[in-house]
């Protein structure tokens, strides 16, 4: 196949252009601006574009497929050739369900959770030498890309995200695969700039349930009221399987899960974590993993990268980033930490970043989400609020929206790193959540200066 890729520096674009050159695939493609490490991936493998830019005469009638990813515009002028030319325009889902319509699909939806449970399914099976092609939202140790495409391998295991498919496809990307075995983690309301209702959102997972192959399966998590509603009242012909989290308990900060086998330490911790295991345990089984097996694996899962990621840790200290950036999950991953360390003082810090977060009307939906804090801190950029062109929000629209008393807010990040590095750190927690850097805070500094 010969393909051309329209914005191939996007985070996953340039990971699936990896993966099909890695398939033996002739790779072009073209972008305005790519960044690290998107721009050294694609060098090192020889697809980096000469030009930032867009060059119509890069699309000609000999290309078999042109894949538009989300950064680019409708009105792109490589888009618009292709258009002319009359060329198959895929976006980045409907390849991946092309690749696959022939193999048995996996896919993994929810708010929250699903880049965990994709990446430990993936664990577990890469543990077992389970072969698999594959599509998860973060890079995870021991692969070398975020998906994996090849001709022969039976299973597809695809994080379903409910953001939208491409400037000229406005369909959720889970809609779009329609797999074989699915997985509901949970149903918060998030992408308020393109579901501005949360009935609207509620009604892509509706579509979602619809979407399985008749005779297929739903594994859901029983927890979630939402979920719960939505999968019990689909009519399509599918299997409902739930779940919950497994009996736990943690002891001198290590937590251990009970197995039939008696209690089993392991790597990762919280309520959402173990809920998000006992998930992954029943897609493992239906790919022909049992449990023991699974038990074996997953006590080597370290997580996702940014997901509960430790910095540093020392005797008295340990510090983690996570992408929690949703109410939902920033008051379960805060809580989680809390409970993880009961005896030392948790520092929390937030950067309100996302288009929800930074939205005053959205805002209210962050009550009590930092409450399991000692100290809490919220961290905005205006500017940010300005490149996105929202209505600008003040530092007392935060305080009334997180509604506790003793919340830092800050707006510059000199002030907010000259803060962070003058806490007393010692028998303590950090805990950073963002999708964003807080304005360029250097995350290894960070850890060598705690150390320090």
């Amino acid at each position: 196949m010969y393909i051309h890729f329209i914005a191939i520096g996007g985070s996953a674009m340039h990971n699936l252009a990896l993966a099909l050159h890695l398939k033996g695939d002739t790779i072009i493609g073209s972008d305005d601006e790519i960044f690290e490490p998107s721009k050294s991936r694609l060098q090192k493998a020889g697809l980096l574009p000469e030009h930032f830019g867009w060059f119509p005469e890069k699309i000609t009638s000999n290309l078999d497929a042109v894949i538009l990813g989300m950064h680019a515009k409708s009105d792109n002028p490589e888009l618009l050739k292709a258009q002319e030319l009359g060329l198959k325009i895929y976006s980045y889902p409907e390849y991946l369900y092309e690749h696959s319509k022939n193999k048995t699909r996996v896919v993994i939806g929810g708010s929250h959770g699903k880049t965990t449970i994709t990446a430990m399914i993936l664990h577990v099976l890469n543990y077992h030498k389970i072969p698999a092609d594959y599509m998860v939202g973060a890079q995870l140790d021991g692969f070398e890309t975020m998906v994996h495409l090849t001709d022969e391998n039976d299973f597809m295991v695809l994080e379903g995200d409910e953001y939208l498919s491409s400037p000229i496809d406005r369909r959720p990307k889970f809609h779009l695969y329609k797999p074989n075995i699915a997985l509901l983690s949970g149903i918060a309301w998030d992408h308020i700039n393109v579901f501005p209702t949360f009935e609207n959102y509620l009604e892509q997972f509706k579509i979602f349930i619809d979407s399985i192959v008749k005779g297929g399966s739903i594994n859901y998590n029983t927890e979630d009221p939402e979920v719960v509603n939505v999968v019990e009242a689909s009519e399509n012909t599918i299997r409902k399987i739930g779940y919950q989290t497994p009996e736990n308990f943690i002891e001198n900060g290590i937590t251990y899960l009970e197995t039939p086998e008696g209690p089993m330490p392991i790597e990762v911790f919280g309520k959402h974590n173990l809920n998000n295991l006992a998930g992954a345990k029943w897609i493992c089984q239906h790919l022909g993993v049992d449990e023991d097996d699974f038990y074996e694996a997953i006590a080597t899962f370290k997580g996702a990268s940014k997901r509960l990621e430790k910095i540093t840790e020392t005797e008295n200290f340990v510090a983690y980033k996570d992408f929690a950036h949703s109410p939902s999950k920033v008051a379960a991953t805060t809580q989680a930490v809390k409970n993880q360390y009961t005896d030392r003082r948790l520092v929390a810090c937030l950067e309100l970043h996302t288009y929800s977060s930074l939205n005053p009307e959205f805002l209210k939906e962050y009550q009590g989400a930092l409450n399991a804090a000692d100290v809490a801190v919220v961290f905005y950029s205006p500017h940010a609020v300005e490149i996105k062109k929202l209505e600008p929000i003040t530092k007392e629209q935060i305080a009334i929206a997180f509604q506790r008393e003793d919340l830092n807010i800050f707006t510059d990040s000199l002030a907010f790193k000259d803060f962070l590095f003058q806490q007393d750190f010692k028998n303590s927690t950090l805990l950073l959540m963002s999708s964003g850097n807080y304005g360029g805070l250097n995350f290894e500094e960070v850890a060598n200066l705690i150390k320090d």
